[in-house]
């Protein structure tokens, strides 16, 4: 069964950084798609970044491009987001996503989310 579990959120104020992970667990971490999405209060869930299963392509939304960047290590199973210069505008929860097909993007699976919390 595969799970998703994201960590390192927090509170921070604007301007500063945070990294977030998602551990995966129960199959081959290294031929799926990863994602980002983060949702917050009273707003739909929204896409943030992807990346491929090579790690080769990425993709961001553009409210956060140029400040987050979403990496994976193959070798721990683990996808990375990256957040800098945050703003107020950023808080949310955010989720980790992967697709039940391997090589193919997807929102199958999801993490419990994390929440981040930017102060002015």
């Amino acid at each position: 069964q595969v799970q998703l579990v994201e960590s390192g959120g927090g509170l921070v104020q604007a301007g500063e950084s945070l990294r977030l992970s998602c551990a995966a667990s129960g199959r081959t971490f290294s031929n799926y798609a990863m994602g980002w999405f983060r949702q917050a209060p009273g707003k739909e869930r929204e896409f943030v970044a992807s990346i491929s299963w090579s790690g080769r392509n990425t993709n961001y939304a553009d409210s956060v491009k140029g400040r987050f960047t979403i990496s994976r290590d193959n070798a721990k199973s683990t996808a990375y987001l990256q957040l800098n210069s945050l703003k107020p505008e950023d808080t949310a929860v955010y989720y980790c996503v992967t697709s039940k097909l391997p090589y193919t993007p997807g929102l199958d699976y999801w993490g419990q989310g994390t929440q981040v919390t930017v102060s002015s």
